[in-house]
């Protein structure tokens, strides 16, 4: 089965899909769509590895801790199911267990030959506290993303698989620029087995500019498709570090807007960066899934 679309960074594997996951994948993978379930902490870093371990080809697990998940966190019923708050009849509603990187339990998962990346982890800062409040909780939250962030990094250099980031800016932080801060201390560069992708890239081209002299990708999602917000910086990248996302169940695209999303729309996210560039629609599609393959280490 050869490829005409990659689904970079999805999350198949959340409970979203617990009533028709197999049907999911099907329309997709029929569509020429592969795919990637990506992992966010213990429980669905496994069910990522499960899920991909069910198909000969064409799914594949990317394990890790998100940084959200390194403090307590919102609650997220389409990737954890309803709150405890829900089947207690609590008031406060589920939060994260604050989970710490285990080093061990992620490197036996990475065994499997279906894992593919180390993420998506990195750094948060979208919901830190108003710099109005005491600011020392921020300061521990940080100081935890950074942490797990480091445990992550020095375990795709030691399996030799890329990162998946998520890095989102906040409180007039830039997590792009401290992330790169952080990688640089590693040294890291293309030869070291831990190149990586931006995923959900909204950052600017300044921030992305230390990124690309290091290796890294940059994914893109279905937000495109209704918003011209990233048309700047999509042009200006280098298309042979572009790949499409869907970060399904999340940013339908266009024109499935108000729908559940899922890998099979990857394709809107394509079409929609080729628009943007006025470039080939074919030469993009067939340039980003050779990026994607590449990226994640695939031969077909």
């Amino acid at each position: 089965m050869t490829p005409k679309y990659f689904d970079a960074h999805g999350h198949p594997n959340f409970i979203a899909y617990k009533d028709d996951r197999d049907e999911v994948i099907k329309r997709a993978l029929e569509a020429g769509v592969w795919m990637t379930a990506v992992g966010t902490q213990q429980d669905t870093s496994k069910s990522a590895v499960e899920l991909a371990e069910k198909y000969q080809e064409g799914v594949y697990a990317i394990i890790g801790l998100h940084p959200i998940h390194t403090d307590k966190s919102f609650h997220d019923e389409n990737e954890l199911g309803p709150s405890f708050a829900e089947a207690t009849k609590g008031k406060e509603g589920f939060t994260s267990r604050g989970e710490q990187f285990d080093y061990d339990f992620y490197k036996k998962l990475a065994e499997s030959r279906k894992v593919v990346a180390i993420g998506e982890c990195g750094l948060d800062y979208y919901r830190l506290k108003l710099k109005d409040s005491s600011f020392k909780e921020n300061e521990d939250v940080i100081k935890k993303q950074e942490e797990n962030f480091r445990r992550q990094i020095e375990l795709a250099i030691e399996v030799k698989k890329p990162l998946m980031l998520h890095l989102r800016n906040g409180q007039g932080i830039s997590a792009y620029n401290q992330a790169f801060s952080i990688l640089k201390s590693y040294n890291l560069n293309l030869k070291s087995g831990a190149p990586g992708d931006l995923h959900f890239f909204a950052g600017s081209f300044e921030e992305a500019k230390p990124f690309l002299d290091l290796g890294f990708n940059f994914s893109f999602t279905g937000v495109i498709t209704f918003t011209h917000d990233y048309d700047e910086i999509i042009k200006k990248l280098p298309l042979e570090r572009i790949m499409a996302e869907t970060d399904c169940p999340y940013v339908t695209p266009a024109p499935y807007r108000g729908k559940r999303n899922e890998p099979k729309y990857v394709e809107e996210v394509v079409k929609a960066i080729a628009t943007i560039r006025g470039e080939d629609f074919e030469k993009v599609r067939e340039t980003i899934l050779q990026n994607t393959l590449r990226f994640f280490n695939i031969k077909i």
